[in-house]
């Protein structure tokens, strides 16, 4: 196996974290934290995202704000800064905040893998929860991503409604709350942090592949919350832009995914 382009030891997780370049996409990178992957960059094409879950994501985001329209964003799990390059791409002039745990991660993602000129990103490293009350009291995002936890390992000072709304507080009137749940088959910790974001959010959706809703496998599901109504559209609007074969569940269709049958 070859070696990778560079490797950061993190101290807070104990870990090392590498990028490798993408074998199969020019001028792109791999982001892996104890072997496994994490996130990929296209340096040349920010715009272009590869991992399906982020896509996902991005597509939401898409829909925040009218195409080409600068915006607030926070990400709450920085990772490779995957979301914030592509913001920046589509949004220019976007100004963004970007929450991690791991010091040494972020350092080594941005020697590594340098932001885009241009780009407004504060930086902060701490505990997610417990940076939210640092931001500027005066500070309302469009967008807030939480990127942080899956399956058993999930944070309870993270994983709980009272997180949720502490987050929701920080959104503008038409803000979107995205929470990225990677679970096991049967889908324990999708279906609580469901709960959850219906205690918080007017409008709340459930955005995967298809067939991640039998709950017969592991993977990624998108859970959106709105300050508004679950806007009239969008779920056609998501399921269209995939990638396929892609549902959204809402109202009565999260009743089953939430346990509450």
């Amino acid at each position: 196996m070859a070696a990778p382009l560079a490797s950061r030891y993190l101290r807070t997780s104990g870990v090392h974290a590498t990028i490798d370049p993408d074998p199969w996409h020019e001028d792109a990178f791999v982001l892996s934290i104890d072997g496994a992957e994490q996130s990929q960059v296209n340096l040349a094409h920010p715009e272009d995202v590869f991992y399906e879950y982020l896509r996902r994501i991005a597509n939401v985001v898409d829909l925040a704000a009218p195409a080409g329209q600068a915006i607030k964003a926070l990400h709450l799990g920085a990772g490779a800064l995957t979301l914030a390059r592509y913001i920046q791409a589509t949004r220019p002039g976007s100004v963004q905040h970007a929450v991690e745990l791991e010091r040494e991660l972020l350092d080594f993602v941005l020697a590594q893998l340098p932001m885009p000129d241009g780009t407004q990103l504060s930086n902060h490293v701490g505990d997610a929860r417990a940076t939210l009350g640092e931001l500027p009291a005066d500070l309302r995002f469009d967008v807030v991503i939480l990127d942080i936890f899956s399956g058993p390992d999930a944070p309870e000072h993270i994983a709980c409604a009272d997180f949720y709304r502490e987050a929701a507080a920080l959104l503008a009137p038409d803000g979107v709350l995205l929470v990225n749940v990677g679970d096991e088959p049967g889908f324990t910790l999708v279906a609580s942090q469901t709960r959850a974001l219906r205690e918080v959010m007017p409008g709340v959706a459930a955005y995967a592949e298809s067939s991640l809703f039998s709950r017969r496998y592991p993977g990624n599901v998108i859970l959106v919350g709105t300050v508004q109504p679950w806007p009239e559209g969008w779920s056609q609007a998501l399921t269209a832009r995939g990638p396929h074969p892609a549902t959204v569940l809402t109202d009565m269709e999260l009743d089953e995914l939430a346990g509450r049958l």
